[in-house]
């Protein structure tokens, strides 16, 4: 990121000049490493973005017309309910299809739901609020059979579980840098798979390309299509940065780590009489966020006390998903919030469990 302010930093696409043309490379090798991190062929394919939800809006509101029919999951994060619940009100037709109280989504439940009329269905990878991993690979067969699109939001497993889309059938893939990516808050980006036709999936947003500049109708060719304006390019070199740190080291060795992790967690806080830990008690299938309660205890005391007089940061409340948190019977308290990550080290888990047992046994 301080390679890219000192020696590039220019407007990619606009200008013909040295730092602008660094700028458009740095831009590209990024674009190139997102697409090589999912299997993608095409990193034209791949939009920038400034975060997940800005991605999955850009998904559902292209994609869905007054009519169309869409299907997702109960626990889905409010980045795909509100537009979701929008575009209800314009005429789209909602299904959600109910999940166990542990996260887990039935792909015959799924299958179910996906009628003649379905445009799309839409599904966390992950739960945000209890890792739970839903069946996208099966989610994939039942839209395409059914003519469907498959969107997945991967804000929670992008650089935390292996993601090959055309192998799991993924249609359309939306990812933050911030998290399992290690990349700079405000990154983000919408992955095309090569079966969606973009003259079917209309601009968010809509201006300034440095291409086609002749023209006062937005550009139809891709990523401009869907990319107006001064990109995050000070952003998007960390975001490669992470992408790349990862591809040393591999996603399949983080998520190794992250499960040992989780799994000295989960055992820790389950031994703890008065502590309830959610979601699935195989950890092959959850991510390592992991939340909890105490008996007798409010959520927002707990995180004040970790973070007060133990240093321990977590997150509390309904983590803006309250279906999930319905699901779970956790709303409208909540859980805690700990999401161990590739930094995270096994001295912290154990010290975290004795400070949850101190405060427990209160």
């Amino acid at each position: 990121m301080s390679e890219f302010l000192e020696l590039a930093g220019g407007n990619p696409g606009r200008s013909g000049h040295r730092l602008s043309v660094a700028a458009g490379r740095i831009i590209f090798d990024a674009r190139q490493a997102v697409a090589d991190l999912f299997n993608v062929a095409d990193p034209l394919r791949v939009i920038f973005t400034p975060n997940a939800t800005h991605a999955l809006n850009l998904a559902l509101r292209g994609l869905l017309r007054p009519g169309d029919r869409a299907v997702c999951s109960g626990i889905e994060h409010n980045a795909v309910m509100r537009p979701l619940r929008a575009l209800e009100r314009q005429g789209v037709q909602l299904t959600v299809v109910p999940c166990a109280p542990n996260g887990s989504l039935d792909p015959a439940e799924l299958a179910r739901a996906v009628i003649p009329g379905t445009r799309l269905i839409v599904l966390a990878h992950a739960s945000n609020v209890m890792g739970t991993i839903l069946p996208v690979g099966a989610a994939a067969a039942i839209a395409h059979s059914a003519g469907a699109l498959l969107l997945v939001d991967a804000a929670q497993t992008a650089g935390v579980l292996p993601i090959d889309m055309p192998a799991l059938g993924i249609d359309l893939l939306a990812f933050t840098g911030h998290k399992g990516l290690l990349g700079p808050p405000g990154t983000g980006g919408l992955v095309l798979g090569q079966g969606v036709d973009i003259a079917g999936l209309e601009p968010l947003v809509r201006g300034g390309t440095g291409s086609q500049s002749q023209r006062q109708e937005q550009p139809d060719d891709l990523p401009d299509k869907y990319e107006s304006g001064t990109p995050n390019g000070v952003g998007i070199a960390g975001l490669a940065a992470g992408i790349r740190f990862l591809a040393q080291r591999g996603v399949e060795s983080v998520r190794a780590d992250e499960l040992a992790l989780a799994r000295a967690l989960i055992e820790g806080l389950t031994a703890i009489p008065s502590v309830t830990v959610y979601g699935p008690a195989d950890l092959d299938q959850r991510t390592a966020v992991v939340s909890f309660t105490i008996a007798g205890w409010r959520v927002s005391e707990i995180g004040q006390r970790l973070d007060d007089e133990f240093d321990i940061l977590c997150r509390v409340g309904l983590h803006c998903a309250p279906a999930a948190h319905r699901t779970m019977s956790t709303f409208p308290e909540g859980t805690v919030r700990l999401a161990p990550g590739r930094f995270t080290t096994l001295e912290e888990i154990r010290r975290t469990v004795e400070v949850v047992r101190e405060i427990a046994e209160v």
